[in-house]
């Protein structure tokens, strides 16, 4: 088929690989404009657009599609790329701007968006990170078929996939992408074959994965230490959950549920035990265990190699709330 790919981050590109792997003509990338990134603040073009470039695929980057909106220039642009590709259909896949009407009505079969969620549940910009934090025992791909609506387009295929207890949102992503490829592929040999069956999606067990915000990687040792966990493997790798000791902010990088229960009277943050196989630190009726850190500008480094290198002893308090 003639396809039109839309898709920015790594998750995207795993599926536009796949598609182009597998002989669909890819005639059009649209991808967001390059952003600043790094110590440098340098501007670096998205993993889709990288990839198109290294395949000789035509690569577009709008700041919008709205033709009424802040950049109309852009959006006339990529109106003529996407009119002149005659596509069949596109594939939308992370790419992080609205589709105004006249994108969904361009392609002659329309857009099909891979979805890193079951939908209803988790519609939205962040499926995996809020399914990981909300402790969903599974989470998968859902092929949607767009509509004007947040998500809310026909299901045309589904695949569901379990999420283990130790997945963080980098190894649930890495298995969602991989799934999403292949998904769409299937959906694509059934669009060809005429063969797809919509369904509308349950009126039900509607949630929203809203954007992740960096405040919110600050853990509050008032709540509970299931939550926490959860909390620290749904913002590995981004924007990774942080605690505040010795007037220092350190990145948490894994943790989980520690044995036993506070002390009566024990502070909410104190640190009760440091040990090689974790930090025991008090939180809501119990205690979380710090297995991975990481000191601004250094290496995330277990417990044992950790504190050769910064003090931290039993009676010792991370602050409540990360600073």
């Amino acid at each position: 088929m003639r396809l039109i790919f839309a898709g920015t981050p790594e998750f995207a590109r795993v599926a536009l690989e796949r598609l182009h792997a597998a002989g669909h003509e890819i005639v059009l990338v649209l991808t967001q404009p390059d952003r600043p990134a790094g110590r440098g603040m340098k501007l670096h073009a998205s993993s889709v657009k990288q990839y198109a470039l290294d395949q000789g695929i035509p690569v577009a980057q709008p700041r919008s599609l709205r033709l009424d909106g802040k950049y109309p220039d852009d959006a006339a642009a990529a109106r003529a790329a996407i009119d002149a590709a005659q596509a069949d259909a596109m594939v939308v896949a992370a790419y992080g701007l609205i589709l105004p009407q006249w994108v969904l009505d361009a392609p002659a079969q329309g857009c099909f968006n891979i979805h890193a969620s079951l939908l209803p549940r988790w519609r939205g910009a962040a499926p995996i990170h809020r399914a990981i934090e909300a402790g969903d025992t599974e989470t998968g791909v859902t092929i949607m078929q767009m509509d004007a609506g947040l998500d809310t387009g026909d299901m045309l295929l589904v695949e569901k996939l379990p999420i283990a207890a130790s997945d963080t949102t980098t190894s649930l992503h890495d298995q969602l992408a991989a799934l999403g490829g292949r998904l769409m592929l299937e959906a694509l040999q059934l669009a060809a074959a005429g063969a797809l069956k919509p369904v509308p999606q349950p009126a039900e067990g509607v949630t929203y994965a809203h954007k992740i915000e960096k405040h919110e990687a600050a853990i509050d040792w008032a709540q509970p230490a299931e939550l926490i966990a959860r909390r620290v493997r749904a913002f590995n790798p981004f924007p990774v959950a942080t605690a505040t000791v010795q007037g220092e902010t350190l990145k948490i990088w894994a943790a989980g549920v520690g044995a036993g229960t506070p002390p009566a009277g024990a502070e909410f943050g104190s640190i009760l035990a440091v040990a090689a196989e974790g930090i025991a630190v008090v939180a809501m009726n119990s205690i979380v265990s710090i297995a991975e850190l990481q000191r601004p500008g250094g290496k995330r480094l277990g417990v044992a190699d950790f504190v050769r290198g910064f003090d931290l002893q039993p009676g010792m308090a991370f602050a409540k709330r990360a600073s």
